[in-house]
C-alpha cells in the first residue's frame, strides 16, 4: 500500500520518470534485488505500468499490462548471460513530451519512453550502457579466442599421441581443458558492472 501511495506522490505518468536513489525503497522492484549478495540499484525508470531497474548485475524489468491492473511479470536479465547491443538515445523534438533510450539485451529489444525533463540523467545511463556493451563484446571475442586456442592445442596433442598411454594422456588433456575453459570464463564473462555505473551515473 505504501509503495502505491509513494508512486502517486512521485507524480509518475505513462511516460517514465527517473527515480531518485532516496526513493528506491519505495518502488516494487526493490523487493527483488538480491541485497544479501551485494546487488545494488544504480538507475531506475518507472511509469504507471512498468519499472526498469539497472543494478550492478542485471536489468530487472517489472512488466505491467495496464495501469489499472496490479498484475506484474518480473523479468531478470543478468549481464553475464545477455550482451547489450545497439544502444541509442532519441532526444525530443519541439512538441515531444518524451525521449527514448533504446537497446538490445540478448534477444530482447527495449525502447523506454522517459520524460524529456530527465534528458541529462538519461545521457548518463546511455554512456554507462555504451561502455558495458563495449566491454561485453570485447570479452566475448576474447572468450572465443580462448576456446579456439584450446581446440587447436588439443587437436595438435591428439595427432601426436601414441596409444601406449592413451588413457592417462586423455585424463590429463581433459583436466587441463576444463581448467583452461573455467579460467577463461572467469576472465571474460563478467557478472558485475558497479564500477561502470559509478563512473557515469551522477546521482
Amino acid at each position: 500500500m505504501f509503495k502505491n501511495i509513494a508512486a502517486d506522490a512521485l507524480g509518475i505518468s505513462d511516460i517514465g520518470a527517473v527515480i531518485k536513489p532516496a526513493d528506491y525503497n519505495k518502488v516494487d522492484t526493490d523487493d527483488y534485488i538480491i541485497h544479501e549478495e551485494g546487488e545494488k540499484i544504480y538507475f531506475l525508470i518507472k511509469s504507471k505500468t512498468d519499472e526498469y531497474c539497472f543494478t550492478n548485475r542485471a536489468l530487472i524489468h517489472l512488466d505491467g499490462t495496464s495501469a489499472m491492473s496490479k498484475k506484474r511479470l518480473l523479468h531478470r536479465y543478468n549481464y553475464s548471460h545477455h550482451i547489450i547491443k545497439n544502444v541509442k538515445l532519441e532526444t525530443a523534438g519541439t512538441l515531444d513530451m518524451d525521449i527514448e533510450i533504446k537497446f538490445t539485451m540478448g534477444e530482447y529489444s527495449y525502447s523506454i519512453d522517459v520524460g524529456k525533463a530527465f534528458i541529462e540523467k538519461l545521457k548518463d545511463l546511455y554512456k554507462a550502457l555504451i561502455k558495458i556493451s563495449e566491454i561485453q563484446q570485447e570479452n566475448a571475442i576474447h572468450y572465443e579466442y580462448a576456446k579456439t586456442s584450446l581446440n587447436t592445442a588439443t587437436n595438435a596433442v591428439n595427432r601426436s599421441t601414441t596409444t601406449s598411454a592413451l588413457e592417462e594422456q586423455f585424463k590429463a588433456i581433459n583436466q587441463y581443458a576444463f581448467q583452461w575453459l573455467e579460467q577463461a570464463h572467469k576472465t571474460y564473462v563478467r557478472k558485475e558492472f558497479g564500477d561502470i555505473f559509478e563512473k557515469f551515473i551522477n546521482t
